[in-house]
């Protein structure tokens, strides 16, 4: 898949408790992103933070600790992205969804580039 220099980064900030159809719901996120053959997702759990009901999440509280921050990202187009979307606000019910524009320096898979749109071959 090629991927644009100019796209867009796609964050969802939740809890790691959050669960779809019984699954944790970054799991079905990275999933739905992959059925949808977007060009990929990665999910990073924090060690602390705190959203919209300000109730502080940290690995220092034992009893909170079992629902620590945790962000999925995921960079492709704009127009890819927004095929993401309704899942989202169907499944996202605490937390929040940001995008914004973000320029891909390189994006390969086994040493093939796959950030750059075919050039012709006299460039």
């Amino acid at each position: 898949m090629k991927l644009p220099e100019e796209g867009m980064l796609l964050r969802v900030f939740i809890g790691e408790a959050d669960m779809c159809d019984g699954k944790p719901l970054y799991e079905q996120i990275v999933l739905k992103a992959r059925e949808l053959n977007l060009a990929g997702a990665t999910v990073l759990r924090g060690v602390m933070g705190f959203g919209a009901s300000s109730r502080l999440h940290t690995t220092k509280i034992l009893r909170l600790s079992e629902d620590l921050p945790v962000v999925v990202e995921i960079v492709d187009s704009q127009e890819r992205l927004e095929l993401l979307l309704p899942f989202l606000d169907e499944t996202v019910k605490d937390g929040m969804i940001t995008m914004e524009k973000a320029r891909v320096i390189k994006y390969r898979h086994n040493g093939k580039d796959l950030s750059e749109e075919d050039k012709p071959a006299n460039e």
